[in-house]
C-alpha cells in the first residue's frame, strides 16, 4: 500500500473567485449578499471595521495562527496577490494585537484589499488615517510573538463561518459576508433583484402607499397569532 503525501502547511496556489465577480459583488452591501445566500455566511458581529467607512471585496487568502502569534500573517503577506483579502483565524484571542500600522502599510504597498482578523489589532488611529480596510474582533496595545507555525490556505473557521481559500469576501460597516467561490456568480443576479425589491419597498413606505409589508398578515396567521380571515 502506498503512503499518501501529507498536505503542506503552506499552500501557495489556489483558485480564486474571478475579478469580474469581485467587481460586481463590490457594488452590493454585505447584508444584501448575506440575505440572498440564505441568511448565512455573515461573520460574528464581534468582527467589525475599525471605521464604518471601510469596505472591500475580494478573494479569501486564509490564515490559521496560534493565539497571539502573527508569524503566518507575515507569510501570508509574502505570497498574497493584489486584491486578495487576508482572513485570519486568530481563535478570538484579544490578549495581544496580531497586526498594526507597519503591517497595514505593507499591505497597502502590496495591493492587498483588506484584512479580517478574529483577534485583536493595534494602532487603530493610524490604520484609520491610512484608510486600509481592517476588520477585527477588538483592540489591544500588546504586540504579538513571531515564533509559532500555522497554516496558509487551508479551510478555516472564522467568526463562526467556514471559509475556503478563494471564496468571495465582502465587508462594510455592517460586517463581513463570505460566499463560497462556486456559488458566488449565482448570487449576483439574486442580489440585483433584492436591491430592486428593497428600493420598491422603501418607495412605497415614503409615499405611504404601503406602510405595512404585504406578507405580514399571512406570517401572523401561520404563526398562530391571528385567525384565518382576521387582519391587524
Amino acid at each position: 500500500m502506498s503512503k499518501s503525501t501529507p498536505c503542506p502547511d503552506v499552500i501557495r496556489d489556489f483558485e480564486r473567485v474571478s475579478p469580474e465577480i469581485v467587481k460586481r459583488a463590490s457594488s452590493f452591501a454585505s447584508s444584501i449578499l448575506a440575505d440572498v445566500a440564505g441568511r448565512r455566511g455573515a461573520l460574528h458581529g464581534r468582527i467589525s471595521p475599525l471605521s464604518p467607512t471601510m469596505r472591500f471585496a475580494g478573494p479569501a487568502l486564509t490564515v490559521e495562527v496560534r493565539p497571539g502569534d502573527n508569524l503566518m500573517i507575515h507569510a501570508a503577506m509574502a505570497i498574497a496577490k493584489p486584491g486578495d483579502v487576508i482572513l485570519v483565524d486568530g481563535k478570538g484571542d484579544l490578549n495581544s494585537a496580531l497586526m498594526g500600522e507597519i503591517m497595514s502599510q505593507q499591505c497597502v504597498a502590496l495591493g492587498i484589499a483588506a484584512v479580517v482578523i478574529d483577534g485583536a489589532v493595534r494602532d487603530s488611529e493610524a490604520i484609520c488615517e491610512l484608510g486600509f480596510p481592517m476588520f477585527a474582533a477588538g483592540l489591544n496595545p500588546n504586540g504579538p510573538t513571531k515564533s509559532v507555525s500555522g497554516r496558509l490556505n487551508h479551510p478555516i473557521s472564522i467568526g463562526g463561518v467556514s471559509v475556503s481559500p478563494g471564496d468571495l469576501v465582502v465587508g462594510d460597516a455592517d460586517g463581513v459576508t463570505v460566499i463560497e467561490r462556486d456559488k458566488a456568480a449565482a448570487m449576483l443576479p439574486l442580489a440585483e433583484q433584492k436591491v430592486v425589491a428593497e428600493n420598491k419597498r422603501i418607495s412605497e413606505i415614503k409615499s405611504r402607499k404601503a406602510l405595512a409589508p404585504s406578507w405580514l398578515d399571512g406570517a401572523l396567521r401561520a404563526a398562530g397569532v391571528i385567525k384565518e380571515g382576521e387582519t391587524l
